[in-house]
């Protein structure tokens, strides 16, 4: 039987990984960035939770941070109840806090950790298309980023979401691994 999506209980927290929701879902991650039409693209496959309150869902994993050599925690909080669909990336550790919003149709100054002090980015957000269910699924967005008005990288991110399977913890697990010693 498949597993189904947990139910956020405290209001007043965000959600952040523990013991009991760690490793339920595996989370793949791709980010497609284009600067003065040079293309990057970069994959992250890992394990985290994923998770409901208040009608959002939460997309929460740990990341490793190549610049400070430290892990991090990212949540990507998703709101399909409004009229223009919201996805927020909040990312801490590593001494460096990020918070960007990405609502469809919309522009918003946001703070941006990097490793000399945070800065403003504007974000607009062309669209965010939200095809996740109690069970996983994907979701896709497509924004860009400006800094003192003027276009800096036009951006994607696609991620999906499903069951953590024994044998897919093994592969993520190995994946993880590589990543790491990289760097």
């Amino acid at each position: 039987m498949p597993k189904k999506l947990k139910k956020w209980q405290d209001s007043d927290m965000e959600p952040e990984i523990n013991k009991e929701m760690a490793n339920e879902f595996v989370i793949s991650i791709t980010n497609k960035q284009c600067v003065e039409g040079q293309i990057e693209e970069l994959t992250l496959v890992t394990t985290g939770s994923y998770l409901e309150r208040a009608g959002k869902r939460y997309i929460v994993y740990r990341e490793y941070d190549q610049e400070s050599g430290r892990s991090q925690t990212s949540t990507l909080k998703i709101d399909s109840t409004r009229e223009n669909k919201m996805v927020s990336l909040i990312r801490h550790g590593s001494g460096r806090h990020t918070n960007l919003i990405l609502e469809s149709g919309k522009r918003h100054l946001c703070q941006y950790g990097t490793p000399y002090g945070d800065i403003t980015l504007g974000v607009f957000t062309l669209r965010v298309d939200d095809q996740l269910s109690s069970q996983g699924g994907n979701l896709r967005v497509e924004y860009t980023l400006d800094i003192n008005s003027n276009l800096s990288s036009t951006n994607s991110i696609s991620i999906s979401v499903r069951e953590n399977l024994p044998q897919e913890s093994e592969r993520v697990n190995h994946l993880e691994n590589q990543s790491q010693s990289v760097s």
